[in-house]
């Protein structure tokens, strides 16, 4: 009797503590958020893995800013445009046309004589550029647009005017998605990407660099230039200029910027 008396004793003692103890987490926690909600967000944002779509924009950014600013030196578009394009096409440099063909903008094969990969978008297997490496889908990109006459009115806007930019775009057929100018706009303003139109972010890139480390010099075409004549000009191959530029053919198009060395 003793014994089951003990025994229930022991039971009700311990059923108390599980509940007392319970309480006091839950409430606890009640005051914590209460007292202090700044911690929990914190908490969360310290929990984000590093490979997030987040983090994986930040480091598009810091490897292309560069590039794309000096196509907007050279081509007079945005650099924030450019960027921004560039992550919204690419996903961040993730998605797959990129990961198979160095396209950052989702430039179709159009007249292109390069090589070419076959990919799904508003049809199925759609035929898109390829390239040998970013830095030429970014030079390709400056081309498309500066080259055709649909987009020529962009050119006419203020160096700065990211928004007109943005809703030029998609008037001018770029792209077919109606919310296009407003997902560019939201990735410039969230991520300061205008910065890197006004040069108040300094980076230590004015030219391309080629595979042995060296700086490479640009040459615009001009009416008259050919291959030849200009791989003469800078004691270098008609080959080598083909190499450096991606070109697989012998057409090049006035006002196009070749890397010569």
């Amino acid at each position: 009797m003793k014994i089951t008396r003990f025994l229930a004793l022991l039971l009700i003692a311990a059923f108390v503590t599980f509940c007392g103890s319970k309480k006091k987490v839950v409430t606890r926690k009640k005051d914590e958020n209460r007292n202090n909600p700044a911690e929990v967000v914190d908490d969360v944002k310290d929990e984000m893995p590093r490979n997030s779509y987040h983090y994986r924009i930040e480091d598009y950014i810091r490897d292309y800013a560069p590039i794309a600013q000096e196509e907007m030196r050279l081509y007079k578009i945005p650099a924030s445009i450019t960027l921004a394009q560039g992550i919204l096409e690419s996903g961040a440099g993730n998605g797959d046309l990129t990961r198979r063909a160095n396209n950052h903008f989702g430039i179709k094969c159009h007249d292109w004589n390069g090589e070419r990969v076959y990919h799904d978008d508003d049809r199925r297997g759609e035929c898109f550029r390829k390239y040998k490496h970013a830095k030429y889908s970014y030079r390709d990109h400056s081309l498309f647009l500066s080259t055709r006459g649909r987009y020529s009115d962009l050119f006419d806007l203020d160096p700065d005017d990211y928004k007109g930019w943005a809703k030029g775009l998609r008037k001018a057929g770029y792209a077919t998605d109606r919310r296009y100018p407003d997902k560019l706009i939201d990735l410039i303003e969230r991520y300061e990407l205008y910065r890197y139109d006004s040069g108040s972010v300094k980076d230590p890139v004015t030219n391309y660099v080629s595979d042995k480390g060296k700086s490479s010099e640009t040459h615009v075409v001009r009416k008259g230039d050919t291959l030849y004549s200009i791989s003469k000009r800078y004691d270098t191959s008609v080959e080598e200029i083909k190499k450096m530029n991606g070109l697989n053919g012998n057409t090049i198009s006035i006002g196009q910027v070749l890397n010569v060395k």
